[in-house]
Parts: structure tokens; sequence; C-alpha cells
């Protein structure tokens, strides 16, 4: 199992000067961030869909094997509310398709408002590609049922895991050969990072569901980018990973 560890996003000022050489151009930034880390979870396409040229320019800059996961357009998600998702979920592949073999998982984050639909998720996943990797992080408790894991276990789509002040909001359901985890903010000091032990537990809840002798990925995005506390948590990660026999690197 290859445990691949990295940000959501890579363009904040406020890391300069920590992940980025204070003279770095921001137009350097991407390749800065992909000699540090194999991920990267594309945040700003959830407020507005890149042109193919700019997945493209993404590609030319971070090298093979970097993963690049997108986080679905709100229209689909929060305007559309899943419905009709033919047509957006196609406009999404027409234009990642510029990634390459860079391009990695789809994040489906729902709103916390949209309670559980089985048959209006089922239909959502079945407008990508079977070879498609998407995760699904819904966000209201309705969605903690059994129809559901059944619909995400037959789409091989993966539930995000999930955690907020270091602990779980979702089930750590399996629901497919790999997996997704988001950690949006941590308790330790200063805020928001996550401490040794909240990072320990999380590594040992992975270990736990997925063997190190799968074959399957394991995606961890930190979302918790204030005053580069991101950074910081996935450096770490990634040793506190490597450690325990995890195929993980970091700078």
């Amino acid at each position: 199992m290859a445990l691949l560890v990295g940000t959501s996003g890579w363009q904040y000022k406020d890391w300069r000067g920590g992940l980025y050489p204070r003279g770095l151009p921001q137009r350097g930034w991407l390749a800065h961030y992909a000699e540090q880390f194999r991920t990267v979870e594309v945040n700003n396409a959830f407020y507005r869909l890149p042109e193919r040229s700019v997945f493209e320019r993404w590609r030319e800059q971070t090298p093979a094997g970097f993963v690049v996961a997108v986080k679905v357009s709100r229209y689909l998600t929060h305007i559309k509310r899943l419905r009709e998702p033919s047509e957006p979920v196609a406009r999404l592949l027409d234009r990642a398709v510029g990634l390459g073999d860079r391009v990695g998982p789809f994040l489906l984050q729902l709103p916390p408002t949209l309670k559980a639909d089985a048959e209006l998720l089922d239909t959502c996943l079945r407008a990508f590609p079977t070879d498609a990797r998407v995760a699904v992080e819904p966000r209201h408790e309705t969605w903690w049922v059994d129809e559901v894991r059944a619909v995400l276990e037959r789409r091989g789509a993966a539930l995000c895991w999930a955690d907020r002040l270091g602990r779980p909001i979702a089930p750590l359901w399996r629901t497919a050969e790999w997996g997704y985890v988001r950690l949006h903010e941590g308790t330790a000091a200063p805020w928001p990072n996550y401490g040794r032990g909240a990072l320990g537990s999380w590594l040992a809840r992975i270990d736990d569901v997925w063997p190190r002798a799968d074959d399957g990925d394991v995606f961890v995005y930190f979302n918790n980018d204030p005053g580069g506390a991101a950074v910081r948590n996935a450096r770490t990660f990634c040793r506190m990973a490597d450690r325990r026999g995890f195929r993980a690197a970091a700078a």
C-alpha cells in the first residue's frame, strides 16, 4: 500500500518564507511544492473550474509520479446538489484530462445541508467513467446508513475519512480498494495544528484498515493551511509513517 500525503492547495501567501523561499516567484511554487510532497489536492477547482490549459501547465510543472486530486466544482455539489450530473462531470473531465498521468481522485464534498439520498448519489457516481477514482465527503449525519455504503462499494468510490478537532466526523468505512483522508483542523498549539498523538491515531486507523501488503493507495490531505500548519503537519505525518513502515515521503 502506498501512502500519498500532501496539502489541500499550495497557493497560500503565508507559506512564503516557510515552504517557499521568499525570493521564489509564485509561478514556481507548484514545482517547488512537488519536490517536497507526492500529491496535492486542488481546492480552487471547487470555486472556479480551471481551463484545460491550466491543468496542462500543472502537469508540466510536476514530475512523473506526482498525483493531483481535484475537488469537484460546487456547481455540481452545492448548486445542482448532485442533480443532472452528466454535463458538469463531462466538463470537469474534459478539462482535467490536461493533467495526463498526473490525474488523481476527484473529491465530491457535499453541502452540510444535503441529506442522504442514495439514489441521487448513485446517479452522480455513474456519470464518472468506471476507471475514475471518486471520493465522497458527506457532511450530514443522515448519510451514515447501509444503503449509502452499498452505493459507494458498488461504484468503487471511497468514503472520505474526515477529521475536525482530532476526531473522525465520518464512520471509518472502507468502501473501495483505495482510501482518502482529509484533516481539517487540529487542537494543538498554535491553531490549527495537529499534535503527534492525533497524527499517530490517524496512522493507526489507516494501518488497521489498509494493511501495508495491500496494493491500494491511501491519499491524506491536510486542509489546515493557516500559518503553514498543513505543511508542518504533513511533513511530520510522513516521517511518522516512514518509521512505521509505510511508503511515504516528504523532504
